[in-house]
Order: C-alpha cells, then structure tokens, then sequence
C-alpha cells in the first residue's frame, strides 16, 4: 500500500495492521511511485519464494 507524504515522498505500507501498534508497518520511503511499486513487487516476491 503506497502513500504520498507531505513532503512529496511515497512510503509503503504493510497491507495489514501491525498488531502490537494498530498501525500498518512502514516499509520504506521512495523518492518516486515508481520505485515504491517496484520494491512492493519485490515484498510480494519474497513473501512466496
């Protein structure tokens, strides 16, 4: 899940809450949408490899 922040950044998100905050865990913040999606793919990868 990607946001755009404030300062023009995006930042990926877990898909689901964090339990032990109630938040959505944060998975690092990318100057570009297009680097976000990028490594989103390569979470998923890993996920399942």
């Amino acid at each position: 899940m990607i946001r755009k922040l404030g300062s023009g950044q995006y930042r990926l998100y877990s898909r689901k809450l964090d339990p032990k905050t109630g938040k959505r865990r944060n998975l690092g913040t990318f100057d570009s949408r297009e680097e976000a999606e990028r490594h989103e793919r390569e979470v998923q990868y890993f996920k399942r490899h």
